[in-house]
């Protein structure tokens, strides 16, 4: 048996769907971020803030001895602008550009000194700071040539001349260097093989 069915106006209406929002406008970009992001939902109180790691803003500083390694490696490779002689009693060294009699003179230590500084009884970094200052007043007051003592060695730790190595490399290598055009061991009366003439640039 077939029941009725119910007139229109007594079926349940159906509802209807939510209207769509009208997306935003192109030119609303804040609205455009919001509406593809969606709702937000705050932290709760009392959460942490994860901070980001902070990196040292110094590079590492590089370790002393390895830095003389790697200035010595540069030397013999050529990559240095000084032409460099050497031995046991005599060091030497010029940049590739000098006049060659200018060298002679040095060498034989016929140009007039000027000023000294003496680095005896100094450490590496003592004796570092004064040839610096040294050189650099020498160079402000318009000195050419000047006679720096490192000494032989003779009192050091397995008489290992420490000043006389060290102080080759600073005429040749960073700042020192800039200011030098040459440098030779000096004449038996001027400190033999414990002192170097060295030559400024004007």
């Amino acid at each position: 048996m077939k029941l009725p069915k119910a007139p229109e106006s007594a079926r349940p209406a159906k509802t209807p769907p939510p209207p769509r929002s009208a997306p935003p406008p192109e030119d609303d970009e804040a609205a455009q971020f919001l509406a593809a992001v969606g709702q937000v939902q705050p932290l709760a109180e009392g959460t942490r803030r994860v901070e980001p790691e902070k990196k040292s803003a110094l590079p590492p500083r590089m370790d002393e001895d390895a830095e003389v390694l790697a200035q010595l490696a540069e030397l013999v490779a050529g990559d240095a602008p000084f032409d460099l002689s050497d031995s046991d009693e005599f060091i030497e060294g010029h940049l590739l550009s000098l006049d060659p009699q200018l060298l002679r003179k040095l060498r034989a230590g016929e140009i007039a000194l000027q000023g000294h500084v003496d680095l005896h009884g100094l450490t590496r970094d003592e004796a570092k700071r004064a040839l610096e200052r040294f050189l650099l007043e020498s160079r402000h007051a318009g000195k050419r040539c000047v006679l720096v003592v490192h000494g032989r060695g003779l009192h050091s730790k397995d008489q290992i001349p420490v000043l006389k190595t060290s102080v080759q490399l600073w005429l040749t290598r960073g700042r020192i260097s800039r200011w030098v055009l040459a440098f030779s061991t000096a004449r038996p009366h001027d400190g033999g093989s414990g002192a170097v003439y060295v030559l400024l640039r004007r």
